[in-house]
């Protein structure tokens, strides 16, 4: 995993494990414990996937995900929060992102985790290459 000394935010080349990553986020504390899985789905925009690649700026993907998340920590009633997101290849079902987010009561949690994907689609410089079932493939904005 690629992530910056005591980050939030990471880069990962390998396959995700959900349950490893709450485990992260475990506290005994927080009432709230919300998370968001984005995976590879078989279809876009009518078209057949057969996998995708993911690639990003690393240095300032890193950055702007780290802000993200001290954004959302700032912003919404929050215990911690977590997002890795994947590099390179990954077929259809894996998990391409994974967010954590801990609080006292859910509503801060959901909140949360939905402004994290939300600003980590907008904002990080990751870009991700379908390829479809037909042989074809383009490039697009993660």
């Amino acid at each position: 995993m690629t992530v910056e000394r005591g980050g939030r935010f990471a880069l990962d080349p390998g396959r995700l494990d959900p349950g490893a990553l709450a485990e992260t986020l475990r506290n005994g504390g927080s009432g709230a414990f919300a998370a968001f899985e984005g995976r590879v789905r078989s279809e876009n925009g009518g078209r057949a996937v057969r996998a995708l690649e993911y690639e990003a700026y690393e240095a300032l993907a890193l950055a702007e995900g780290e802000g993200i998340l001290a954004e959302a920590l700032g912003r919404y009633e929050i215990v911690d929060a977590r997002c890795v997101h994947r590099v390179g290849s990954l077929g259809v079902g894996e998990v391409a992102v994974w967010i954590g987010v801990v609080a006292a009561h859910r509503g801060p949690a959901f909140d949360a985790c939905r402004f994290i994907i939300d600003a980590v689609k907008s904002r990080v410089p990751i870009w991700k290459k379908e390829r479809y079932v037909d042989g074809s493939a383009e490039w697009t904005r993660g």
